[in-house]
């Protein structure tokens, strides 16, 4: 259902919510399944490509906020110890921006440095939780950011939440089609420093499917 509203704001009103790839986050607090797009095709193949490696066995959720995401697909993050500050690993290189989908709850996005180009980090993702909006505030990310929401975007942010403030700022390339009471309870769990969970939160396998 999430996925034809976003297909419906990418004017893509073909699609349907069998289109892309499906891919299940195995983690030690229960499965993730996300949707990934083909529309945003340099990242999804990316994160097909590292997931079938093994790439992300054993990294972390390294940085949860509620109330807004959690982040993995940091390689340091393996076996790292408890005051290791993560979040600048990487495989070397980034990935070209496909900037277009909004950050509605349970957008899958990828992490970036700040570059003006607004390249996408080679591995680091992340899943959003968010709040729900309101117009005042769709009112003013339109006028900081010089965009327009059309009435379908508004009804999504004011009914599923999301955060509009990322958009047209970081590529997303998939979303969260069941297990995202995993991620809300991931996202709520005792914090430290740089917002690490206390407690590892570790990816165990990403299958695709």
């Amino acid at each position: 259902m999430r996925y034809l509203l976003l297909a419906l704001f990418l004017g893509l009103l073909s699609c349907s919510s069998n289109d892309g790839t499906r891919a299940v986050i195995q983690t030690n607090r229960g499965d993730i399944e996300v949707l990934l797009y083909p529309e945003t095709e340099r990242h999804t193949e990316n994160f097909i490509k590292l997931a079938r490696e093994g790439f992300y066995n054993g990294t972390l959720f390294h940085r949860v906020i509620p109330g807004f995401m959690v982040q993995a697909g940091d390689p340091e993050s393996k076996g790292a110890g408890p005051d290791q500050p993560l979040g600048r690993g990487g495989p070397g290189y980034e990935i070209d921006a496909e900037i277009g989908a909004p950050h509605l709850h349970g957008a899958l996005a990828a992490a970036r440095t700040p570059n003006p180009e607004k390249r996408s980090s080679g591995s680091q993702f992340y899943i959003v939780t968010g709040e729900i909006q309101t117009d005042n505030t769709l009112d003013n990310i339109e006028r900081i950011k010089g965009i327009q929401y059309s009435d379908a975007q508004r009804e999504a942010y004011k009914t599923v939440g999301g955060r509009p403030d990322l958009d047209q700022e970081y590529t997303v390339f998939g979303e969260v089609v069941s297990g995202m009471d995993v991620v809300e309870a991931i996202a709520e769990v005792e914090r430290g420093a740089y917002d690490r969970p206390l407690e590892d939160v570790v990816i165990e396998n990403i299958t695709v499917k």
